[in-house]
């Protein structure tokens, strides 16, 4: 638990807009969540999966006035620009990178949303110092995230009483939840989205129409096709490489996906996972325990 209300900034993450009429019609055949949802109080998380259905890029969307901004990947987002150039063909919409622009910065801990006037309700949206900032709309137990001036952010926040962060805090307070993000956590073009919560993360609109690996994913859900789940893990010892195999009784049981600091990632086989958690992994000296998070649901749980 964090008591104090923190702000840090996400180096990792940048903002992109989209604008123009066709804005959101054009995101709605591409991205895995219901874009008409996205206003001027609602943010949405999303996947742009690739046509095989797997992970791609992981977005956060929200709107500022006749745009959509896009909080995105920011090593990758001159790929992902490119990509969406691709899908343009006649759309009326125009692709901007604003990193020079605005800065993402993610806010947690204390009473957090409280200060920032938001609701606890994944995605509540609201203007802020000539940006936005809005709910998780993963969860909203992190917190919330916000797009904002790079030149005023530290002083806008700063007036609300919130405190500069150490670098790194954000990500263990993520991982302790069990959310990955990007593809560090994320392997592109191999990660499955619903073995990594993009479904209980609000991440998947069951009800709209087709999009890009729409009917694998589909296929993937009603079919009980899930069969890994990425789960938090801590270390007891030295943490182990990413990639490393995982064993428990002689019998390979999932493998190492994020690690930072004492805390990771590991996808995990469910039918090994009661045995898991209750014996807990040994390897090389190191002790592995894995935890399901509240906003989780297995099949067993469902």
């Amino acid at each position: 638990m964090i008591d104090k209300a923190f702000f840090e900034l996400n180096p990792d993450r940048s903002v992109i807009a989209v604008s123009g009429p066709d804005r959101v019609e054009f995101l709605q055949g591409l991205v895995s969540n219901d874009t008409k949802r996205i206003g001027a109080t609602q943010a949405i998380f999303a996947a742009l999966l690739s046509p095989q259905g797997k992970f791609a890029y992981d977005l956060l969307l929200a709107a500022e006035g006749e745009r959509i901004l896009v909080d995105a990947e920011a090593a990758r987002r001159g790929e992902l620009l490119k990509r969406l150039k691709m899908f343009k063909l006649r759309s009326q919409v125009t692709l901007e990178d604003l990193d020079s622009d605005y800065v993402v910065v993610t806010l947690f801990g204390g009473d957090t949303l409280q200060r920032l006037g938001l609701d606890a309700k994944a995605g509540d949206t609201k203007p802020l110092g000539g940006g936005i900032v809005f709910t998780d709309p993963r969860l909203p137990d992190l917190g919330a995230r916000a797009f904002l001036p790079r030149a005023t952010f530290a002083e806008t926040l700063q007036g609300l009483g919130f405190a500069a962060a150490p670098a790194g805090t954000f990500k263990a307070h993520r991982y302790a939840l069990g959310l990955p993000e990007g593809s560090t956590d994320l392997q592109p073009d191999k990660a499955i989205p619903l073995e990594c919560g993009f479904d209980e993360l609000n991440g998947v609109d069951w009800q709209k129409g087709c999009y890009m690996g729409q009917e694998l994913t589909a296929r993937t859900k009603y079919r009980g096709l899930v069969r890994k789940r990425l789960l938090p893990i801590r270390f007891d010892g030295a943490p182990l490489a990413v990639g490393t195999d995982l064993l428990l009784d002689g019998k390979e049981v999932g493998d190492i996906r994020a690690v930072d600091g004492d805390h990771g990632l590991a996808l995990l086989r469910l039918e090994y996972l009661d045995a898991i958690l209750s014996k807990g992994i040994e390897n090389d000296g190191t002790r592995i325990t894995a935890s399901v998070p509240a906003w989780m649901k297995l099949p067993e749980m469902a």
